[in-house]
């Protein structure tokens, strides 16, 4: 063990920061993921299967961590369901170990950790037969449930986002309590562009962004690069890629006690991945910020299309091409796609993560077998041209008709058959991500701060991690206005929605 090793251990034992028991106490307010029931049988049995590539996941264990390697770069490591049978198996042994502290997920080559769900696959076994599209579900099934373990894993797991990070990508990091973006991160849910909707429990975690931000993403599959996917709120950390190999090893050097709880062991990695934090970009600075980002509240938190797209066209002056960019890409998507997404916007919100991954698989079947995924997907991909959607285009729906309404007809005797019952309606640990619009709304409510007390207030509760100042004052200018004794008072949203779906 390195000097360093034991200086943090000896530190945490004597730390008695104000930092260290916010931590904690807002953790323990926070249950973590809980469930009766021992890991299903088919989780503790899954095996590879004849025809699964060899070494398409790499396996890697230093001291106390444990690396999985998507090993496909080729294809920007994108997830299959042989690379599924590997990890699950991994992630299980793992977490039952006692040798095992830390697993982290990341990509083989320079470009991705993973670009996505290997949708040409999918697409060619709908074609197949009529009942191609079970194959495709049965894929989606065993996906969701590597997704639903992760967001419920007993063990501290941490995603390098070191490169493209999309789709199934997104599912193997945004439910981990740990999300580490580089310079070289690009994030998007690019699932309208080809005919689906943004699954992997989307449903949980886009309607749970700030503001209307998480449906903006959704609806346009707009991309965040580097630093503004912290800035966000996607990633929890941002560090130079230059510096993970160093990362990595100081994190397998970390020990803990036997009886450190799961919150304590988040909080030493924390404490462990700030002392790598180079600083933030200087010439990247937030996209989603000031006028654009009021926009996007005004435009995006209506309940039906075509209030969406009214708005965008009342947008003048700083932002009307913005929104003009937002109309033309809403016209590429796939109607029934992005009138699909727009629902699950509304009601996603009120799912818990379990439910999120239940609903959305019985949503993905119904999108393997309607029309637009297969023609998105071999257009983009195999023809190289316009899809041709069905229905046409968003004019072509009538306001009478429904089209999402099909898809959130579900059978509630169907399960998809998750690894555990493990669940939560919230992330679990909150101050290992960015302060978010709804925390510092409450605590407004809640005390009578100045608007600089506040700022120092919720800056604190991180520990002075970089860049939390900066999201903190982007939402202080916008949201917090001081009163006529300078408190600090939260500002409702412009306007709300008219009409309820």
């Amino acid at each position: 063990m390195s000097f360093r090793s034991i200086a943090l251990r000896a530190g945490r034992a004597t730390n008695t920061s104000a930092y260290t028991t916010t931590f904690a106490m807002a953790q323990r307010a926070r249950s973590a993921p809980f469930g009766a029931r021992q890991l299903s049988t088919e989780a503790q049995e899954i095996k590879e299967l004849p025809g699964d590539e060899v070494d398409d996941v790499v396996f890697q264990n230093k001291y106390g961590l444990r690396t999985i390697l998507l090993n496909r770069p080729k294809k920007l490591n994108s997830l299959n369901g042989s690379m599924v049978r590997k990890i699950v198996p991994r992630m299980v042994e793992w977490e039952k170990s006692d040798l095992a502290n830390v697993v982290i997920m990341k990509g083989a080559g320079e470009k991705a950790l993973c670009a996505g769900g290997d949708v040409a696959a999918l697409a060619q076994w709908n074609l197949e037969s009529a009942d191609g599209w079970k194959r495709s579900a049965d894929y989606f099934a065993l996906e969701y449930k590597l997704d639903h373990y992760i967001a419920t894993y007993q063990k501290p797991y941490i995603s390098f986002m070191d490169g493209i990070t999309m789709g199934g990508g997104v599912g193997l990091s945004i439910h981990a309590p740990f999300r580490v973006a580089t310079e070289k991160t690009v994030f998007a849910m690019p699932e309208t562009t080809i005919g689906f909707f943004p699954d992997v429990g989307a449903s949980f975690f886009l309607p749970r962004m700030n503001g209307a931000v998480g449906t903006y993403l959704a609806l346009t599959s707009d991309r965040l690069t580097g630093a503004n996917v912290f800035y966000s709120g996607i990633a929890t950390h941002y560090l130079h890629s230059t510096s993970l190999p160093d990362l990595e090893a100081r994190l397998a050097e970390l020990r803990f006690r036997d009886d450190d709880s799961l919150a304590q062991r988040l909080q030493l990695i924390n404490e462990t991945l700030e002392e790598f934090a180079t600083g933030l970009p200087h010439d990247q600075p937030m996209a989603l910020a000031g006028e654009t980002r009021r926009a996007i509240d005004r435009c995006f938190n209506k309940n039906n299309l075509n209030e969406i797209i009214a708005a965008l066209q009342q947008e003048k002056g700083e932002t009307e091409a913005w929104a003009q960019k937002q109309l033309a890409t809403l016209q590429k998507r796939s109607p029934t796609a992005v009138h699909v997404t727009l629902r699950q916007m509304r009601v996603g919100g009120r799912w818990d993560i379990a439910e999120a991954f239940e609903r959305e698989h019985q949503i993905a079947s119904k999108f393997m077998q309607h029309h637009d995924f297969s023609e998105g997907v071999t257009a983009l991909l195999v023809r190289k041209e316009t899809p041709k959607w069905q229905p046409e285009s968003l004019e072509a729906i009538p306001a009478s008709d429904n089209v999402a309404q099909p898809f959130f007809d579900f059978n509630e005797k169907q399960t998809v058959g998750l690894f555990s019952d493990r669940t939560y309606s919230d992330y679990p640990y909150p101050l290992l991500g960015v302060p978010s619009e709804r925390e510092i709304k409450e605590i407004v409510q809640s005390s009578t701060l100045t608007p600089k007390q506040l700022a120092d207030k919720v800056v604190a509760s991180r520990n002075g991690r970089q860049g939390i100042a900066t999201i903190v004052d982007e939402i202080l200018t916008r949201k917090v206005v001081a009163d006529g004794k300078g408190l600090a008072k939260w500002v409702e949203d412009e306007s709300s929605s008219s009409s309820k779906l």
